[in-house]
C-alpha cells in the first residue's frame, strides 16, 4: 500500500512539474512571438495559405477523382449495355447460323480460307482458318443460353482435338453463355485455348478485332491469367 501511495505522490509531482514546464514554454513562445511580430507574422500568413490552398487542392483532387471514377462506372454500364443491345441478334441465330456469323467475324478480322464445318463430327472444329499472319485458326462454337456455362468437359473435348487432329496454332472456344467454370477455364488458361465468353463475344460482335481479344483469354478486365 505505502508503495502504491509512495507511486501516486510522484505521478502528481511529475505531471504538476509538466504543466508548470508546458505553461513557462507557452509564455515565452508568446513572449517571443510579441517581441519578433514583425518577422514572425510573415511566416504565420504563409503557413495559413499553404494550409488553405494544400486543403482546398485536395478538396478538388478528391472530387476529381471521384468524378472520373462515376465517369468510368458510366462508361462501363453503357460499354455493357450495348454489347447486349449487339448480342441479341446473336441470339436469334440458330447454333448452325452461329458458326456462319462467326466465320464471317474472322473474314472481317483478316482472316484467310475460313471453312464452317457445318455438320456433327467435326471433332470440335467448327469454323477452321488461318490469321493473317498465317497461324492456322480453329474455333469451337457452343450457341448456350445465356445463364449457362461452358463446363470442364466441353473444355476437355476441345483441349483433346484442336492441336492433335487440327493442328492448331490458335485454338478458340466462342460461347454466347457468360461464362466458363472455374475448372474449364483453368484448363484453357493451362492448355493456352482462348475462351471468349459472351462479353469478349459482344466486343467482337461491335467491331473489336479478334488479334485483340485473343490476349484477354476469359478475363474481359484486360489482362490474361499467365501460367
Amino acid at each position: 500500500m505505502a508503495a502504491r501511495r509512495l507511486r501516486r505522490r510522484l505521478k502528481k509531482r511529475t505531471r504538476k512539474r509538466l504543466q508548470v514546464w508546458g505553461a513557462a514554454a507557452v509564455v515565452i513562445a508568446v513572449l517571443w512571438i510579441a517581441g519578433n511580430w514583425s518577422r514572425v507574422w510573415p511566416v504565420l500568413v504563409a503557413v495559413l495559405t499553404t494550409a488553405v490552398l494544400g486543403g482546398a487542392s485536395w478538396a478538388l483532387l478528391r472530387a476529381h477523382h471521384r468524378a472520373v471514377g462515376q465517369d468510368l462506372a458510366w462508361r462501363a454500364q453503357e460499354e455493357a449495355r450495348a454489347r447486349e443491345l449487339s448480342m441479341a441478334q446473336v441470339d436469334a441465330l440458330t447454333w448452325q447460323e452461329f458458326e456462319v456469323y462467326v466465320a464471317e467475324l474472322c473474314r472481317r478480322d483478316g482472316c484467310r480460307g475460313v471453312v464452317v464445318s457445318g455438320k456433327s463430327g467435326d471433332l470440335g472444329a467448327d469454323v477452321v482458318g488461318y490469321l493473317a499472319d498465317g497461324r492456322k485458326l480453329v474455333i469451337q462454337c457452343k450457341k448456350y443460353a445465356v445463364h449457362r456455362s461452358v463446363s470442364s468437359q466441353d473444355m476437355q473435348k476441345f483441349v483433346g482435338t484442336a492441336r492433335l487432329e487440327h493442328g492448331a496454332d490458335v485454338a478458340l472456344f466462342v460461347t454466347t453463355c457468360r461464362a466458363f467454370t472455374k475448372g474449364a477455364l483453368g484448363l484453357a488458361l493451362r492448355q493456352d485455348i482462348v475462351a471468349l465468353h459472351r462479353d469478349l463475344l459482344g466486343s467482337w460482335v461491335k467491331g473489336a478485332h479478334l488479334e485483340s481479344l485473343i490476349p484477354l483469354n476469359g478475363s474481359g478486365g484486360g489482362t490474361r491469367q499467365r501460367r
